[in-house]
């Protein structure tokens, strides 16, 4: 840029980008977020963003129940917000949108310029119970909410009903996820969202499913079930489509996609290619029997080999020791996850930063 026209809109910005409520907006198309913590965030809570068939201890059954999310936004003026969708760990058996550290990710992220969602999503909690049941009665116990082979595939490999359930329950967890991210992109006129910007992240169970996301197709955990089996599949805006800029994962692992190739006889190149987002990944090497170290070097082993970008933080906890699984106290170069993460967006998005 010429040093006159770079005068010209420094002091245009000066005169116009005085308050808050004002930003400069280049043009580019590209968001501008803030480097510092600097506008004041708003939250809208418990926003239904589609529905999803679930059982209770005594129904026979299945009924619908609203699906949740969290939102958190700047309180500015900007008509150019990237967008961060964050899936909450749990082992896939409960967890929730409003975990602690989570909202402060959140308030992290939106006091900076972006639309920050926090989502739930049906977990065990929601499948009632299949104990005593033959595999007949699982199936129809659980038609609609996942399909007949998956569940096959769940009985055949677990050893007990909890193991069928939570294996269920994955499958589940990546329908509502996705299902969030249509609803973004359908309302994102109205959170004033760029949806070249989407940025899709997870802990533990939820880094699972954020990678089975970024990387699966999009008909994917949504066209294996019909609507007249789900009905509720209709709440889930299913004519919407999205491209996953970035990922960000803590302490997971590509389970699910494993599981999704066995199930339906797929191998690993059928899944990955060097279209999938860019990844962050922030793992510990201490000992972990749930998702150990070696699933981000697995991870990172298929991005090299696509030439598809990927970053591997080794976490360490704030005394310098190993971080293990649940590492949200974790500092590496003086910098906690929600730094890690930013700087690591700002670099690879290319946003333009103030």
């Amino acid at each position: 840029m010429k040093i006159k026209s770079y005068l010209i809109v420094t002091a245009v910005f000066l005169f116009v980008a005085c308050s808050k409520d004002e930003p400069f907006i280049p043009d580019d198309g590209i968001p501008v977020i803030q480097a510092e913590s600097y506008y004041t965030v708003l939250k809208e809570e418990n926003i239904t963003y589609a529905e999803g068939l679930s059982h209770d201890m005594t129904s026979t059954s299945a009924f619908a129940i609203p699906l949740k999310l969290d939102l958190y936004y700047p309180d500015n003026n900007s008509v150019n917000r990237p967008i961060f969708m964050f899936i909450h760990g749990g082992g896939f058996t409960g967890g929730t949108k409003t975990k602690p550290e989570i909202v402060e990710m959140a308030n992290f992220y939106a006091s900076r310029g972006w639309v920050f969602v926090s989502i739930d999503y049906r977990t065990t909690e929601e499948l009632g119970t299949i104990q005593g049941m033959t595999q007949e009665e699982v199936l129809a116990y659980y038609r609609g909410i996942a399909p007949r082979e998956w569940i096959v595939t769940a009985l055949q490999g677990a050893e007990n009903s909890d193991q069928v359930g939570q294996a269920t329950a994955m499958y589940l967890a990546q329908r509502d996820a996705k299902a969030a991210l249509r609803w973004i992109v359908a309302n994102s006129k109205t959170y004033n969202i760029n949806t070249d910007f989407i940025t899709v992240g997870g802990a533990s169970a939820g880094a699972i499913t954020t990678i089975a996301l970024g990387i699966s197709n999009q008909k994917d955990f949504r066209d294996e079930i019909t609507i007249s089996d789900d009905p509720t599949l209709s709440t889930t805006n299913l004519n919407e489509s999205y491209v996953v800029r970035s990922m960000v994962y803590f302490w997971g692992s590509n389970i699910k996609l494993d599981v999704f190739e066995l199930v339906y006889e797929l191998n690993q190149y059928d899944r990955y290619d060097r279209n999938d987002p860019e990844l962050f990944m922030g793992h510990g090497t201490a000992e972990d029997p749930v998702t150990p170290y070696e699933e981000a070097l697995e991870l990172k082993g298929i991005y090299d080999s696509l030439g598809i970008y990927s970053k591997l933080v080794t976490l360490l906890k704030p005394n310098g020791d190993p971080a293990g699984h649940g590492a949200w106290n974790a500092i590496v170069d003086g910098k906690g996850l929600s730094e890690l993460t930013l700087d690591f967006l700002i670099d690879r998005q290319k946003l333009n930063l103030e």
